[in-house]
């Protein structure tokens, strides 16, 4: 059998509140392709209910210039810090409602499965995620920031996921 040609733009997020990071892919069977990338950031010391509106407006515009029809999620892990972890989760929240509201498919994954889509291990380190997504789409630097690097290896974990699923038979 033949593999299924999926084209799609996926939106790949990095949730946070002071820095949202996104990485946009076109998908097409095995190739994902590099678009964009880059951080939404918020101002420290701004009202959360500011910083939020910023995020839902500039995730908004980001939408309507990309036309995805998929976001890529990173789910939230809280680890030690339950103050931050509020904040992050207040922003994802927000992030899921913009996209929600546009119509993409929302799709959630654990650090550890974009690991393992990336670099084949769900235990790689960070910097083994970022040279096997330079890798991959064929980059000539890492993308930077940090955060907008994790987005677009979410973004790419879901279009390798995405390709494997429609392609088996």
């Amino acid at each position: 059998m033949g593999v299924w040609k999926v084209r799609m733009i996926i939106l790949g997020i990095d949730p946070g509140y002071a820095t949202v990071g996104f990485g946009v892919l076109k998908s097409e069977g095995r190739e994902p392709v590099f678009l964009s990338c880059g951080a939404i950031t918020t101002q420290a010391g701004r009202p959360m209910p500011e910083r939020l509106l910023q995020i839902a407006d500039d995730l908004e515009r980001l939408i309507l210039q990309f036309r995805p029809q998929v976001m890529a999620v990173e789910r939230l892990y809280f680890g030690n810090n339950v103050t931050t972890g509020i904040g992050v989760a207040q922003a994802r929240g927000v992030i899921l409602m913009t996209a929600q509201r546009h119509g993409l498919s929302i799709y959630e994954y654990d650090p550890s499965q974009v690991k393992l889509a990336v670099a084949g291990y769900g235990g790689a380190e960070k910097r083994q995620i970022m040279e096997m997504t330079k890798r991959l789409l064929k980059l000539k630097a890492v993308p930077r920031p940090d955060d907008a690097a994790d987005a677009v290896a979410i973004a790419l974990c879901h279009a390798r996921s995405a390709t494997s699923l429609l392609s088996r038979g």
